[in-house]
């Protein structure tokens, strides 16, 4: 796994036996000012009697290596969890605010697993490579959801948001619920508050929720993609069930940053099959990539609907970096009775910016790093498959 010298610094820190955390050596690496923006950011007192989200994560760390769980995981296992705590809570310095008097971070995990991703894909070099996303995507995946166990109890929907969470697990090998659920246990024992054993209880109720739907340590054996896409999408209750696959055809949506080798992919895979470009479209129109794609999209739509009117498989060609693209998309190609295959597409930051500058039509370097910092793979569940691939 290709990691920066920055990023080896740290990985050499993390500790693989219950052992005194060096925080001194870990506020010499890039960690240093992430760590300052966390003593700065501070926590509803309520539940977080130790005030700042920097003493919180330093607290989750050390619980979490004190946990049998983790000293019995392997030294992949033991890095993944110890980055994921390092940085569950990184969102906080993003999206906290004072509400009357108290300190709220809504949408914090997903806003962290955002800037995680950016971190770990720019500044620790974990990207490119099969090894460098797993151990990426692991962490991102811990972090995206580590505040859900002790709500389970409480929501109407937990099955079905479990086994999205746990769906993951076929594209990230050895993610699943039980991680996640350590990671959480070292989250709750890692802060001061008045409701740490109700937090323990409701854990210990997500915990057997996952073992009783069957996806503790594994995503759930669904019959076929067809059933599974259609339980996510609440077509069916049964998850069990093996439905009728009354799909004409497959449209294949890519996904991927500027310069990643989408235009190469395609020739190599499917080169006679027809392509919605919204980058042949901006050139056709005369749209800048830094100007407004309104007119862009919407051509981009229109040539999408005539070729699903014909009922002809066909590529979409565009960054499609945030699941809100992609789920406008994807809507739109399953209403008309196509499939969906999403492919995710990267490669190594230094050869993406040197590919993005051979392009006729070249984004600036300043916008490829606004787009990693929206930056949000396809989760396994968005649609019927999924494909993650490096270029």
């Amino acid at each position: 796994m290709m990691k920066s010298k920055e990023a080896e610094k740290i990985f050499r820190l993390i500790p693989l036996s219950e052992e005194k955390i060096a925080w001194e050596a870990f506020e010499n690496t890039l960690m240093q000012p992430i760590f300052s923006a966390m003593a700065h950011t501070e926590q509803n007192p309520v539940y977080h009697g130790e005030i700042d989200v920097l003493s919180h994560t330093k607290m989750v760390c050390e619980a979490l290596i004190r946990e049998p769980d983790y000293q019995r995981g392997n030294e992949r296992e033991k890095t993944a969890l110890f980055l994921a705590a390092l940085f569950h809570d990184i969102g906080k310095i993003k999206c906290t605010f004072l509400d009357e008097g108290v300190y709220r971070s809504p949408n914090h995990a997903r806003i962290g697993s955002v800037l995680t991703r950016e971190i770990l894909w720019r500044d620790f070099g974990l990207c490119g490579n099969e090894e460098a996303r797993q151990m990426r995507e692991t962490v991102c995946q811990l972090v995206r959801c580590h505040s859900f166990p002790p709500y389970a109890m409480s929501d109407t929907d937990a099955e079905r948001k479990m086994l999205k969470i746990a769906s993951n697990g076929e594209l990230i090998e050895g993610f699943s619920f039980s991680p996640l659920l350590v990671l959480e246990k070292a989250d709750i024992l890692g802060r001061i508050g008045k409701d740490t054993e109700e937090s323990l209880e409701k854990l210990a109720y997500c915990r057997m929720l996952a073992e009783e739907i069957g996806c503790a340590e594994a995503p759930f054996p669904f019959a076929d993609a067809f059933s599974e896409r259609a339980y996510f999408k609440g077509k069916t209750e049964w998850k069990e069930q093996a439905l009728f696959n009354d799909t004409w055809g497959e449209a294949i949506l890519l996904s991927g940053l500027p310069g990643t080798g989408k235009d190469t992919w395609i020739s190599k895979n499917h080169p006679g099959l027809p392509t919605v470009s919204l980058d042949d479209i901006r050139k056709k129109l005369g749209v800048l990539p830094t100007e407004n794609q309104g007119r862009v999209i919407a051509a981009g739509y229109e040539a999408a609907k005539e070729l699903l009117r014909k009922k002809q498989p066909f590529i979409w060609n565009a960054t499609n970096i945030t699941s809100k693209m992609r789920g406008a998309l994807i809507s739109l190609f399953e209403d008309y009775g196509s499939s969906v295959k999403t492919v995710f597409l990267e490669t190594e930051w230094e050869e993406q910016l040197r590919r993005n500058a051979e392009r006729e039509a070249c984004v600036p370097v300043s916008a490829i790093e606004r787009m990693l910092g929206k930056l949000e793979l396809p989760e396994r569940f968005e649609s019927e498959r999924v494909v993650w691939e490096t270029v």
